[in-house]
């Protein structure tokens, strides 16, 4: 009778990890074709043939990104720490060595906002991008304010690409028909639609190709290549002449068509740039340009193990950040879709469900194309071209007298004495657009301002002047009422109104 006791050479193998191993490579096939026969079945649920094999693609797409995350998962594939180097002289040029821009390349060029985000941090429940931000203009009427003049003063042709997702498709659509009589094309794709995964069980959490919009995702800005390839947009543009994409957040004020970086990038004939910025403090948490064995990368925080966040986040080895302004050769694209594809890092982002069940959704980021492209590389700019509105701190900041709007690009203030902007900190009482608005009768002065922060039941008046820096802090069950034209200048007031110098 054969012994129960492990035989000498399974147990070695145990204890090297082998079996281990094995174990993991054959749940990997075994949750793969679970996931393919869901699939099959949402794909099934379809009956338009025409929808059907848009989804199908999709879901195919889907699928692909989900045998790679268990494969990776099986490997443990981890970046080496010790093989992470700053990227070398010639891989980050600096702004200031550019060449002067030529207007005429302004014909060869596309500009891509990627429109999909809720804005449901600052409370929003439609597109974030028809969030009025400055002199009763949105987002958007911001950036088809930008690309107008910049087509009317130059006689060229810059279309507007909008890459929507399921969740901002509709309320974009509605939006961009008061742009119909303005001097720009408009066009609008969706991105894709990707089921979530229940964590537990590895199987998609949606029953049908029609099920509750919880149970879907968008996967992130990283879809844009697949998407841009998948809906036509991208033969669209090559056909009308167009060599170059500008692509940026539609929540980042900064990012404005640079006549400097097009010339930069026709003269290096690079492939693809990303526009990268100092890192400060407030910037602790943005993807970094690394070299990896001799290859340009992008390296996101949460690629990134618990024993090296502290390494990730000093400024001292990364002194650079990602400000998702990305420049891209189109035909460039077309040829690594058509032939290797594109493989990013895939982000693993766990969420929870209304009713308390853990899922994953797997998403990439657009900077990760970087390696799949020919001599490419960051490019140093000012952080003038870093304006995201990411919350009501910073919505405050846009808003105010710190910066005036000239043809939908925000220009500042030349009164303002510094460089830098004030570090703006408002706290959970103003988190909600809502709240923020309710808040503040009118948005106060700030031109002389370094640092505010406020804390607790807060209320500004109007004409309010701060200045140098300014602390409010509400204690609990106290509010503060700051009366219209008062000046607060180096002071802390506190939950009883006391008005301290410092």
């Amino acid at each position: 009778m054969d012994s129960l006791m492990p035989k000498s050479d399974s147990f070695n193998a145990r204890v090297r990890g082998h079996s281990h191993i094995d174990f993991k490579t054959a749940t990997t096939g075994v949750a793969a074709k679970a996931m393919r026969n869901e699939i099959s079945n949402l794909v099934k649920s379809v009956s338009d043939p025409q929808t059907k094999a848009a989804f199908d693609t999709e879901m195919q797409s889907f699928f692909h990104l989900f045998t790679r995350y268990l494969t990776e998962r099986a490997k443990s594939q981890e970046l080496v720490w010790d093989l992470i180097k700053s990227p070398a002289e010639d891989q980050i040029v600096p702004y200031a060595k550019l060449p002067e821009g030529n207007v005429k390349n302004l014909n060869k060029l596309a500009v891509l906002k990627v429109n999909g985000g809720l804005g449901t941090s600052m409370g929003m429940t439609g597109a974030k991008s028809a969030l009025e931000v400055k002199d009763d203009m949105t987002f958007l009427d911001l950036t088809v304010r930008q690309i107008e003049h910049l087509n009317t003063t130059n006689r060229v042709d810059v279309p507007l690409i909008l890459m929507t997702s399921f969740n901002t498709h509709d309320d974009t659509l509605r939006i961009i028909k008061k742009y119909a009589n303005q001097q720009l094309r408009i066009t609008t794709f969706n991105q894709s639609r990707y089921p979530r995964i229940f964590k537990e069980s590895l199987l998609p959490c949606p029953k049908s190709a029609e099920d509750d919009k919880k149970n879907w995702y968008p996967p992130g800005h990283g879809d844009l290549y697949n998407a841009l390839y998948q809906s036509g947009v991208l033969d669209q543009l090559i056909s009308e002449g167009k060599e170059y994409l500008f692509a940026s957040n539609s929540d980042n004020l900064g990012a404005v068509v640079d006549d400097k970086i097009l010339q930069h990038m026709i003269d290096t004939q690079a492939e693809f740039i990303m526009e990268v910025t100092d890192k400060t403090k407030a910037d602790i948490k943005g993807g970094t340009l690394i070299d990896y064995e001799g290859t340009i990368r992008l390296l996101e925080v949460a690629q990134v193990t618990s024993e090296h966040i502290e390494d990730f986040k000093s400024v001292r080895k990364f002194k650079i950040f990602n400000t998702n302004n990305l420049w891209i050769n189109l035909k460039a694209l077309k040829r690594i879709m058509e032939g290797e594809g594109m493989e990013l890092e895939i982000i693993v982002n766990p969420k929870t469900t209304d009713d308390g069940q853990a899922v994953l959704q797997l998403e990439t980021a657009a900077g990760a194309a970087i390696k799949h492209f020919h001599n490419a590389h960051g490019v140093n700019v000012p952080r003038s071209r870093f304006l995201p509105v990411k919350s009501c701190s910073d919505l405050l900041l846009i808003k105010s007298d710190i910066y005036s709007l000239e043809h939908g690009q925000l220009v500042i203030n030349e009164q303002r004495m510094f460089e830098t902007t004030p570090v703006i900190k408002l706290g959970d009482h103003f988190k909600k657009i809502a709240q923020f608005q309710k808040r503040f009768k009118k948005i106060p002065k700030i031109l002389e301002l370094d640092h505010l922060t406020v804390t607790g039941d807060v209320y500004f008046g109007r004409n309010v002047t701060l200045r140098g820096t300014v602390i409010v802090v509400a204690n609990e069950g106290q509010r503060i009422d700051i009366p219209d034209g008062c000046i607060l200048e180096n002071r802390l007031l506190s939950g009883n109104l006391n008005m301290i110098e410092l």
